[in-house]
């Protein structure tokens, strides 16, 4: 029997995208509880990247960093009604092996670069070698660290960034929580970006310090940025995947309660 067999875990993921953690979890007997810290919404403009599909074939890179970056791209380029092989030309980079699944599954092609760690300083430690004099296209949410826009241009690159999407607080999320939390509290609560740490603080209840409030539930992190992330807005890790994805916090999380 697993060591989740029976754990409530809290997933604070974007509700699209929660399903497969909680899936991952169920198998291990885990009950899943889907409270999101964010909601996927458009960008407040489009222009950015709407000007760089009009020039898409200028580009010798494309930098994806996210399925919902991936998801976002395809609805745009299907709104002017531009076929995917136009990226054809282009080498691609996925972040990681969703990000990688999903540019395959959606747009129909090969990723020629993926980094062996899950991210940004890795994505630039794979592209700086390759990209001097070339032009990039990084594809991303409307907040995020502009580590691989820098060390890209750094090594001699050209680099547009385009926001596809930004993260907002879910409106009923809040009241769930605070509900959760004064009941049947939760085992575990997992944080699968730096967006999910910071939001599912201001989620909290804001007349009980953090600290308190989570006392004996444990915060698991699916990797070293997220990780910094929490400790930067107060709160501790006490689990931190291996390998930075979904599978990588459900093999880490066993591994905590197993050895609990």
């Amino acid at each position: 029997m697993s060591a989740l067999a029976g754990k409530r875990i809290v997933i604070t993921r974007a509700l699209p995208q929660a399903p497969a953690l909680a899936t991952l979890l169920e198998a291990k007997g885990a009950t899943a509880i889907l409270i999101p810290a964010i909601e996927i919404v458009p960008p407040q403009s489009f222009q950015p990247l709407d000007k760089a599909l009009k020039k898409i074939q200028s580009y010798d890179w494309l930098i994806l960093t996210s399925v919902n970056g991936v998801t976002a791209l395809r609805k745009r380029m299907d709104k002017a009604g531009m076929d995917a092989g136009l990226l054809r030309p282009m080498r691609i980079c996925a972040i990681g092996p969703a990000t990688k699944a999903e540019i395959e599954k959606q747009l129909g092609l090969k990723v020629a670069v993926m980094p062996e760690e899950y991210i940004a300083e890795s994505v630039v430690a794979a592209l700086r070698k390759q990209v001097a004099g070339q032009n990039v296209l990084l594809v991303r949410a409307k907040v995020a660290r502009d580590v691989i826009p820098n060390e890209l241009r750094k090594a001699g690159a050209e680099v547009d960034v385009a926001e596809a999407y930004e993260t907002i607080l879910p409106v009923n999320s809040a009241a769930k929580l605070q509900e959760l939390l004064e009941g049947e509290r939760p085992d575990a609560v997992t944080f699968t970006s730096s967006s999910t740490a910071k939001n599912f603080v201001a989620l909290l209840p804001k007349n009980t310090s953090p600290k308190d409030l989570l006392q004996g539930i444990a915060l698991a992190s699916i990797g070293p940025v997220t990780s910094e992330t929490l400790r930067e807005v107060g709160l501790r890790v006490d689990v931190e995947a291996d390998i930075y994805t979904t599978e990588g916090l459900v093999a880490a999380l066993e591994r905590y309660f197993g050895a609990a």
